[in-house]
């Protein structure tokens, strides 16, 4: 099993940027799958990028070429960069591993608004 820590999020103008950090209790190059997640308010969670085998990365079409993965090995963190934020990816968002992960952590709140 391993757990995840969310931070980074906060309230940001449309068109801005934050970058989230997902601080693993292990080794996320490990894993086969780990994937970040959001949930927007009366919305189902749906899944935003992803770290495959380490090291590959996959991105919902929503959000390719604006987000962004990246990882830092010695801090077992994997990051996401979001740039050109728009309302629509106002969501509390969530790192998580299939199979992995026992539970759902908090999430890190991502508002975005003018």
């Amino acid at each position: 099993q391993m757990q995840f820590v969310e931070s980074g999020g906060g309230l940001v103008q449309p068109g801005g940027s934050l970058r989230l950090s997902c601080a693993a209790s292990g080794s996320i190059f490990a894993l086969y799958f780990l994937g970040w997640y959001r949930q927007a308010p009366g919305k189902q969670r749906e899944l935003v990028a992803s770290l495959i085998n380490g090291e590959g990365t996959n991105y919902a079409d929503f959000v390719k070429g604006r987000f962004a993965n990246s990882r830092d090995t010695a801090k077992n963190t994997l990051y996401l960069q979001m740039n050109s934020l728009s309302p629509e990816d106002t969501a509390v968002y969530y790192c998580y591993a299939p199979g992995i992960t026992p539970s759902w952590g908090q999430g890190t709140q991502v508002t975005v608004s003018s």
